[in-house]
Formats: structure tokens, C-alpha cells, sequence
């Protein structure tokens, strides 16, 4: 019997920590809602014209979700496109107090970016580089604690080596179009099944697919 009243009380103070801690991170949030309302009609304008290589709403979304729920604030992104991810893991920083590097080679897209990421009123939390990410990727200094990869599928793994000793334990390292090929679906291309083991054999990252969307792998480092 003592031992059960002792096993609830445990249970009561973990459940009342994590309710405290959960108060504590939403107070630290940084609340703009001439941002979000500014934002938000952005998106709603923009509706379906995000072709051009960009995640599908539900993942950027997620991405917002998840640096809300991680109070992330040093992030990278590895494939501006035109800027669709972007703007909702700027919306989500702007949020933590953060800020955004994000990559891209291609002109185009990226003038059209940095035009949406005006019109969306973010442009103070984003640091938008028209460069080569293979070669930016390895002079980056760091530290981060969000990374979102959706460039070149062929060096994902390359990307994640030159990132992963600059990533902070703790931190969240996602990757899209992914895919599990043993799992009956449809198989990933360009080498991202053969990243996806990759990841999975790690012993310091705890990993998980969402395939609601376009296929989004959540590792979170657990360790160095």
C-alpha cells in the first residue's frame, strides 16, 4: 500500500513539473499579434501557389511546431526555395527570440524569397545567403540548435556530418522527402533511404518520421 501512495505521489509532482515547466516555456514567448495576423494573411493569400520545390503547408506547420515546443533559437536551413519553410520557422522564432540562416545557389529563388519574406513581415529574424550550401555548410560556426535540410538529396549525409559537431545536445536536426522504403511505402529517391539507415543507426540521436506530409525525419540529439 506504501509503496503505491508512493508511486502516485511520484506520479502527482512529475505531472505538476511538467505543467510548471510548460508555463514557464509559454511565458517565454514572445507574443505579436500585428505579426501573426500580418503573417497568417500572407499565407492565406498565398494559398497554393507554393510550387517551386517548397514543403506542403502541413510541414511547415510542423516545423513551426516543433521549435515552439523545443523554445529552439539558432536555426538553419539548408534550401531557401522561395521560402515557404522559412517563413513559418521565422514565424516560430520570432517567437523564441531567435533567427534564421537560410541557404539557397538558385538567384531566382532567392530574390523571390526575400521578397516574400518581406511581405510576411519577417525579414529581421532571417539571414538569407544566395551561396553554394555545400561549401557554406562547412564554414558555418555555430552553434545551432534547429536545422531543417531540404537541398540536394544526394548530400544529405554530407550536410549532417559538417552540421551534426555543431548541432547542441538537445537540439533538432530535420530533413525532408523522406521516406521509409522497408516499411511498404513508397521508396525515397536519391539516396535517402540509404541517409534514413544512416541516421537510424546513430546511437545519439533519437529519430522519428512524420510521413503526413512530404516526409519529414524529426532527430533529436541526445548526446555528442
Amino acid at each position: 500500500m506504501k509503496a503505491t501512495m508512493k508511486f502516485y505521489l511520484a506520479l502527482c509532482l512529475l505531472l505538476a513539473a511538467s505543467l510548471i515547466t510548460g508555463e514557464v516555456k509559454a511565458q517565454t514567448l514572445k507574443e505579436d499579434p500585428d505579426l501573426d495576423k500580418k503573417v497568417e494573411k500572407f499565407l492565406e493569400e498565398h494559398a497554393g501557389q507554393w510550387y517551386n520545390m517548397n514543403v506542403p503547408t502541413r510541414d511547415g506547420k510542423l516545423l513551426y511546431d516543433l521549435i515552439i515546443q523545443g523554445n529552439y533559437k539558432s536555426a538553419l536551413e539548408i534550401g531557401t526555395s522561395t521560402g515557404h519553410s522559412g517563413i513559418y520557422i521565422a514565424w516560430a522564432l520570432s517567437k523564441t527570440g531567435g533567427k534564421l540562416i537560410t541557404i539557397d545557389i538558385n538567384e531566382s529563388s532567392h530574390n523571390t524569397a526575400l521578397q516574400n519574406f518581406k511581405e510576411a513581415g519577417l525579414s529581421d529574424y532571417i539571414d538569407a545567403r544566395l551561396v553554394d550550401a555545400h561549401t557554406l555548410v562547412k564554414e558555418l560556426e555555430g552553434p545551432f540548435d534547429f536545422v531543417f535540410s531540404d537541398a540536394d538529396k544526394n548530400w544529405y549525409k554530407n550536410y549532417f556530418m559538417d552540421i551534426d559537431p555543431k548541432l547542441i545536445v538537445g537540439g533538432c536536426y530535420t530533413t525532408h522527402n523522406i521516406r521509409d522504403g522497408n516499411s511498404g511505402g513508397r521508396r525515397s529517391g536519391g539516396g535517402s533511404q540509404e541517409y534514413l539507415e544512416y541516421i537510424k543507426s546513430l546511437d545519439n540521436y533519437e529519430s522519428t518520421l512524420n510521413s503526413a506530409g512530404g516526409g519529414v525525419l524529426i532527430s533529436y540529439k541526445r548526446a555528442e
